[in-house]
């Protein structure tokens, strides 16, 4: 019996797909990776059926790659060794939501503004933004982050539960309802981030919150990138708790002004928000203001009106579309690193002059709360020499993060554009990875490649 022939016996033809079209829209990410076809596409509907269709890819040895909405960064959902893409977008019903427990029930397939526009009826929120409509499962798999994560955390600090099919069909649980737990090995830790290569997630249990009372956005500019990170970790040393605070090179300020038609300075620019009531926004807000004039400040200025301050989000949130914009026909290249708070000044300067020094353009953006930042390189995918020098600034920037303590990827992921740093990274533990691996995924069909 076929593999085809096998799956239609556990799945109806409609779920089924061997079309050129569906494959070739399954065979790459947001990434400049090379794409490639998978054999076949399957929507399932259910845990049960993804269990179906993983027992049919291990008695045939079929590798099997889950698929979101292709938002991922680093190849992760690209099929290499071609098998079966389980595409989640039919599993995208919100199965619960429990306001008083302050979490969610979601299939995978569920995406980031589908979930905030029902959680908005009970005054909720989900925290992680990273900026795409990704879907919570793709969110999961690469531990994404985004945006709020100075203040709310990352995505597996919002797990409580996932249900997992594994590689041989078992399907599990990770987690529980409750709040904390010492109860045995933390599973969820283990299979959030894990990009696919462990299980493919069928369920989600997320801590959702409260809409804060009061939110005050605001936009500080700087005369050096040293000044703008150490008024961030002043503000962060003075318990201000911030909700978000990004950083924009001054590169990436021009291209926000070409696109945006706009006349902000310049400058190294910090985009920040602060959620509270209202009373303690005020203290928050003039503590902030203090803290930012004595480290240099050049042009302050705050807004509470909810359109002025989504205007202001959306200088922020559209770089990535300035650059695209302002250079047609070709596409970019995004690589991230995350290092010590105290070391991403150094981080970012060492990240300019590897861009500078490549000849591409590109600017910098950074979740300088957390030490994250992403390079946004503007390369022609057909072009070696492009190619070779973005891989040059990507080596330049993995290393100096690794010197100093950091990670090779903060939020985008490992997938295969980041595997080859996987050893000098973790070391020894790289070879846990793996044992792991391969006592979940013995036959190494589920996304194989990708990480380890």
């Amino acid at each position: 019996m076929s593999v085809l022939e096998a799956l239609a016996q556990v799945l109806p033809s409609g779920q089924i797909s061997t079309n050129e079209t569906i494959r070739k829209q399954h065979s790459s990410d947001e990434s400049y990776h090379t794409p490639e076809l998978p054999d076949v596409v399957v929507y399932p509907k259910s845990a049960k059926e993804v269990s179906e269709v993983m027992k049919v890819a291990a008695i045939n040895r079929i590798p099997v790659v889950p698929f979101g909405l292709g938002s991922s960064l680093e190849g992760s959902v690209i099929p290499y060794q071609k098998g079966i893409t389980i595409d989640f977008s039919w599993m995208n019903q919100i199965l619960e939501v429990l306001p008083d427990d302050f979490l969610v029930k979601v299939q995978p397939g569920v995406t980031r503004k589908q979930l905030e526009k029902e959680l908005k009826k009970y005054g909720l929120f989900f925290s992680v933004d990273p900026g795409a409509d990704a879907t919570l499962g793709g969110m999961a798999a690469t531990n994404a982050s985004g945006t709020t994560s100075v203040k709310y955390g990352v995505m597996r600090d919002q797990v409580r539960d996932l249900e997992v099919v594994l590689a041989d069909g078992t399907i599990i649980h990770t987690g529980s309802m409750a709040a904390k737990s010492s109860s045995g090995i933390h599973l969820n830790g283990l299979f959030v981030g894990s990009e696919g290569v462990l299980g493919c997630f069928t369920e989600l249990t997320l801590k959702i919150h409260g809409i804060p009372e009061e939110m005050m956005a605001g936009r500080a500019t700087f005369l050096t990138l040293d000044d703008a990170v150490e008024a961030v970790i002043h503000m962060l040393q003075a318990g201000i708790p911030v909700a978000r605070v990004e950083l924009v090179d001054e590169q990436s300020m021009k291209q926000i002004n070409q696109f945006n038609d706009t006349t902000y300075f310049e400058a190294p620019t910090i985009f920040l928000e602060f959620h509270g009531n209202e009373a303690g926004l005020k203290q928050d807000v003039a503590f902030a203001k203090e803290i930012l004039h004595d480290h240099e400040c050049q042009d302050l200025a705050f807004e509470s009106d909810t359109a002025l301050r989504n205007q202001l989000w959306e200088a922020r949130h559209n770089t990535a579309y300035a650059y695209l914009h302002h250079y047609p026909g070709k596409k970019q290249m995004v690589t991230d690193i995350c290092v010590p708070v105290s070391k991403l000044a150094d981080a970012i300067k060492h990240g300019r002059k590897a861009v500078d020094a490549s000849g591409l353009p590109g600017g910098i953006v950074g979740h300088v709360g957390d030490g994250n930042y992403h390079i946004l390189m503007m390369i022609d995918v057909n072009n070696p020499h492009d190619l070779a020098k973005a891989n040059k600034v990507n080596e330049e920037i993995v290393s100096f993060a690794l010197a100093c303590g950091g990670t090779c990827t903060g939020e985008h992921g490992v997938g295969i554009g980041k595997t080859k740093y996987q050893k000098k990274e973790h070391g020894e533990a790289l070879e846990v990875m793996r044992k792991l691996k391969t006592a979940l995924d013995p036959k190494h069909i589920l996304n194989p490649g990708k990480i380890i």
